[in-house]
């Protein structure tokens, strides 16, 4: 029986984060992968569909060429190519992390793991004993009762990753982050597009403004949508998927991404069995993660956190911290930064406006609209900066709609997370022109000090 101070069950970003910031603090670490290092996110979630995301921008990009001055044809997209791309970006990425943990001396064992004791994880008849046990198992496509996912008309985004055609037409059912994204991508690439989605707004997590400025992109662009209508049922045959809702309307396509939401991969893994409480599947952690069985931890998607890969890196930090002894500070989930990767970009951090008069601010909008930004005028993107104050005092809340909006978040969550006000914020200068001086403009106006806006 191999013995160790952590060891780890899952090898996605929560589970290597964690193996990677434990073993620099000196653990010894075992690190256990049923499937590749780097978990859905690098393989089956972020960065492929990231990177078909790009390859849709610029098969948009060459469609409008001629608005820059510049003659370019867009004559096909060559699948088999694009998927060349997004699994080149995959594999030097699974090559260097592989490194990575090889460098860390984190002894990595491939193989389906099982929680028999408290304290030990058995893989294929051996065990692993860890004074620690961090569980970062991950999660799975949902769908929905009764809805069969047949891999060949009806579909999840792990088949919809390895397509190798454009379908004509797709009908997306869930319109939240992994939905719209497919749907950007495939009507990038030229497919006829229809999201379906049961309640009032896509992307309904976010502000209630950005909801809507990304409904108006999205029909501008042509792709439909169905909102506050719930599924029905999905009738497949040789030609393709009909779609009934329950407003009685129907709709047919070559193919149904089924797209509403992950659950946690937690069934037949022993969990239950060592008396860790859990929640429809999810395991049941405090703030620092620890779950109701002292030595076992449980960080990612398995828990009933936010499912993004950056919330399961911070939680596998601070757990490592927290086994060695360092006290980090619990994940303040308000603060984590937020983007749905479509075209327009959706981003934000901190409260959305119902949230923040939920919690009994009295607070303070304002929206600088991206028109004033030359930087936007030459990327030819629409959108805004939409601020939420405490009025006389910080920033509750930043959201923010454009192209490359995401890339706004790195100073958005400085932001919010140091508690700065408007005031804190409008002294400093941006670089121009770049999309980050909306950032600047918005919190002048917001101090009543407006330049590039109307006071």
């Amino acid at each position: 029986m191999a013995q160790f101070d952590l060891v780890i069950l899952g090898g996605g970003s929560g589970g290597y984060a964690c193996a990677l910031r434990g073993a620099q603090l000196g653990l010894s670490v075992a690190l256990i992968e049923s499937g590749k290092l780097g978990g859905t996110c690098l393989h089956r979630g972020c960065i492929p569909t990231k990177a078909l995301l790009h390859a849709g921008e610029i098969a948009d990009n060459t469609r409008d060429a001629a608005h820059f001055g510049v003659n370019a044809q867009l004559h096909s997209i060559d699948m088999t190519a694009v998927n060349v791309y997004k699994d080149g970006v995959v594999n030097r990425l699974h090559k260097g992390l592989q490194g990575l943990v090889k460098s860390r001396s984190v002894t990595f064992v491939a193989g389906h793991g099982r929680l028999v004791s408290p304290n030990t994880v058995e893989v294929e008849g051996e065990k692993y004993t860890g004074k620690n046990v961090v569980l970062a198992t991950g999660s799975y496509a949902r769908t929905l009762p009764g809805l069969e996912i047949d891999g060949t008309r009806i579909i999840t985004s792990d088949h919809a990753l390895t397509l190798d055609y454009v379908p004509a037409r797709v009908i997306v059912l869930g319109g939240g982050v992994i939905g719209c994204e497919f749907a950007s991508v495939w009507k990038s690439f030229g497919a006829d597009v229809r999201i379906i989605e049961a309640l009032p707004h896509l992307v309904a997590l976010e502000d209630e403004s950005s909801s809507k400025q990304l409904e108006r992109a999205f029909r501008k662009r042509g792709i439909n949508y169905e909102l506050g209508v719930r599924f029905a049922s999905a009738t497949t045959s040789e030609a393709g998927v009909k779609v009934k809702l329950e407003d009685g309307k129907e709709f047919e396509a070559d193919l149904l991404l089924v797209a509403v939401g992950r659950g946690p991969t937690s069934a037949n893994l022993g969990y239950e069995e060592q008396g860790i409480a859990m929640e429809r599947g999810y395991v049941i952690v405090d703030n620092k993660c620890r779950t109701s069985v002292p030595g076992i931890w449980a960080v990612g998607d398995l828990i009933p956190t936010l499912q993004l890969a950056h919330v399961g890196f911070a939680e596998g930090i601070m757990v490592a911290e927290e086994i060695a002894g360092l006290n980090p500070r619990p994940i303040n989930y308000d603060g984590v930064p937020r983007v749905t990767y479509s075209d327009p970009e959706v981003a934000s951090v901190g409260l959305t406006s119902a949230q923040a008069k939920a919690r009994g601010h009295e607070i303070v909008e304002l929206t600088y609209d991206l028109a004033g930004n030359g930087k936007a005028q030459i990327l030819n993107t629409a959108g805004s900066v939409k601020l939420i104050s405490e009025k006389n005092g910080p920033v509750l809340g930043i959201h923010i709609v454009g192209a490359r909006v995401g890339e706004l978040l790195a100073e958005a969550q400085l932001i919010y997370n140091w508690e700065a006000s408007a005031e804190d914020v409008a002294p400093l200068i941006h670089a121009h022109p770049t999309l980050s001086e909306a950032m600047g403009e918005a919190h002048m106006a917001l101090a009543g000090k407006p330049l590039h806006a109307h006071g």
